[in-house]
Formats: C-alpha cells, structure tokens, sequence
C-alpha cells in the first residue's frame, strides 16, 4: 500500500461545516432525514477516527455509546438505495476534477469465518495469492494526480449461487448471482456512460487474471468505448503473431515508439514504450465502425521480453498513451488510503446490502479527503514566492 501522511485523516478545527455541507450535498436523495443523519455520522467517523473503524466505534465516538444499535440498523438492514448516492458522487467528481480515465481496482476484505456474503477461499489477484475473503471491483475516476471510486461491484463466488442457507443469511438478492469480471467491469461502464450521464473515457482495466479478456474487448468496442486493457505477453503474442516487425523485435516504425525515465523503488529506470498495429481480426473490416486494435509495450533495457503489455483502440500520441498507463498507479495508491483513512477493510457486517452501504460511504469518505487534499495544495501553491 502507498506510504503517505499517517495524520492526513484527521479532520481540523473549523472543518465540521465544511464535512457537513459535502454531506448534505452527496447524501440529498436518501428519503428521510433521520437516514442523512446516520449517513453524516459514519462518514465523519470513517474521516476522524483514527485506529479501526467499527461501527460501534464510529458510533460511540460520534454520537454517544446509546447510538451504536441505530447506526448498525442503518448500514447493514436499512433499504437506503446506493445508487443515487454514487451518482451524485461520480458527477460532483466529473464537474470537479475533470478526469481523463475511468480504471478499474480490485479491494479484497479478507475474513475469518464463512458466513460474510461473497466469502470463500479464493485467488486475489491483486495480493497474489488465496485467502478467505470477499472480493470486489470498483470503477475510478482518475484525473491528474487524483484518482477516486464511484462504483462497486460485488464477485460473489460459485458456491454462493447455489447454498440457499448462506443466501438467506447473507440477504443476498435473487437476482444475484455470480459474474465475470468482464461482467463486472461492463456493468459499470453502462452505468457511468448510461444511467449517469458520465462524459465517456478510456476505461483503464488489469486484464491479467481475466479468462475472457476477448468478451471485456468486444463488450467495450461494442459501446463504442476507448480502452487500455493490460494483458499477460502469451495473450499478445497470440494475438500479434510471431511476425510482428514492432515490440516482439525491438523494431519500431516512425513514430511509434518513445524512451522515458522515470523513477522507481528509489532509483531511475529507462523504459521503452513501443505501440504497433494488431493484425485485422478474420471477419472485421479496418475501415469499419470499431476503431482498430492496437498493442502498446514496456520494454526495460536487457530485458529479453516486455514487463508490461496493453491492448487499446486509443488512437492518441505516445505521450498520451504513457498517462493512461499512469492511471493504474494512481489506482493503487488511493487503493491504499482507502484501506489506511477510512476503513474500507474494517467492515464487520455479513448483509450484502451492508457491503454494498459500506463501500458507498467509506467513497465518499475518501473523496472528502481527497478535496480537502487538493485546497492543501493549491494554498500551498499560492503561499509560494515566485522562482
């Protein structure tokens, strides 16, 4: 997880009306003020609280020991929608901050029994390894320097479609049942682009660990979206083929390629990004409707194959290309504040509608900080003496 300022969570003197304002503003389309309420609180304690972030922490510190039962009540049982609160998240974050990508981010909640909806022994890619936990994906928008999470996704697994008991227990939908993340990813893109009304972006995706990275493609071209999708090398040399001229033999085109430097684990490290054509697909037409498929690769110098491959329809300049790739760091590191700031991990709550009410404030949360983070900045900017 990223280092950063293990203070930045403490909320400052003069700063309540201002947390209290954001909230009024986000939390307006909950039906009934004492729901507001609640909603303030939790967020306020998810951003002051130091240590773990419990309910009944949250509770006893914000509003006294008597308030933890009404607070539980309204994260985990409450019928409050998420919906309309990440919307208005995603359109205070797109008016704000006017970002370039849209990428996905995995959050694993690792847990010690099996009763906590989505929980099984499973792969997290994101850690590496198997663990017992749940798993979930979330759509960011990521501007310049700035990344945060406006939309969830639940990846429940295949043991959760058919144990009706732990279904029951869990109040988990009917509905519900156990997606791809190709899915996963689509359903956020339609809701962002449709139900939202969200300006369109390239969608930044770790395709890696995804079997059906050709549905993910298809889907998004079919929605007429730009894309960068990283992909494992076998899958681009399957696509590319063993007579590639560009990346697979350090041979560019003008134009095609560029060097960067740039500093990593502490010290400068020389990349080369190298972007080529991806042969015509049988039964597609280069002049069609879908923009044609590109391949974009790292190399690092002695390096016998490239540390990094994508596959997008972006059609834009190197340098452009290189930002994009940038947006899965910026992923990771808010990542990380999310975990440290505001609890994200710290949940207790087994109900699939308290997951989903708990990854909904702990983002509105962050995006507080966030904002508070960046009027840090720009003060910090104006107080400087010219050079």
């Amino acid at each position: 997880m990223a280092m950063h300022d293990r203070n930045f969570h403490a909320v400052r003197p003069g700063e309540v009306d201002t947390l209290t304002q954001f909230c009024h503003e986000l939390l307006d389309t909950l039906p009934r003020s004492d729901q507001r309420r609640w909603g303030e609180i939790y967020v306020r304690g998810l951003v002051s609280l130091p240590g773990r972030k419990s309910i009944r922490r949250v509770a006893e510190a914000m509003a006294g020991w008597r308030a933890e039962q009404g607070l539980q009540q309204f994260v985990n049982q409450s019928t409050w929608q998420w919906a309309s609160i990440r919307r208005n998240l995603a359109r205070h974050l797109a008016t704000l901050y006017r970002p370039h990508a849209w990428a996905v981010g995995e959050a694993v909640f690792t847990k010690n029994g099996s009763s906590s909806v989505g929980v099984a022994r499973q792969f997290a890619p994101s850690a590496g390894k198997l663990l017992n936990c749940q798993l979930g994906l979330a759509m960011f928008l990521v501007g310049e320097g700035e990344a945060a999470p406006v939309d969830w996704r639940l990846l429940l697994p295949h043991s959760w479609d058919s144990d009706a008991d732990l279904r029951a227990k869990a109040h988990v939908p009917e509905g519900e049942r156990r997606r791809e993340r190709w899915e996963a990813v689509l359903s956020m893109v339609d809701e962002l682009a449709g139900d939202w009304g969200l300006p369109p972006q390239p969608v930044m995706v770790d395709g890696r660990h995804i079997m059906q990275v050709e549905q993910l493609l298809t889907g998004l071209e079919e929605r007429r979206m730009r894309y960068l999708v990283q992909v494992p090398y076998e899958s681009a040399v399957s696509l590319v083929g063993e007579r590639s001229p560009g990346a697979f033999q350090g041979v560019s085109r003008p134009g095609a390629m560029m060097n960067l430097w740039a500093v990593e684990n502490g010290r400068q490290q020389a990349s080369r990004y190298v972007v080529e054509s991806v042969p015509t697909r049988p039964g597609t037409s280069p002049t069609g409707p879908r923009r044609a498929r590109r391949l974009l690769t790292r190399w690092l110098p002695g390096e016998p194959y490239p540390v990094q491959v994508w596959l997008t329809n972006v059609h834009a300049a190197m340098p452009d290309l290189i930002r994009l790739t940038r947006a899965g760091v910026e992923v990771e590191r808010e990542m990380g504040r999310l975990y440290d700031d505001v609890g994200l991990g710290h949940f207790e709550g087994r109900s699939f509608r308290g997951w989903h009410h708990h990854v909904t404030l702990t983002s509105l949360a962050h995006a507080y900080l966030l904002g508070r983070r960046r009027a840090d900045q720009e003060k910090d900017l104006r107080q400087r003496p010219f050079a």
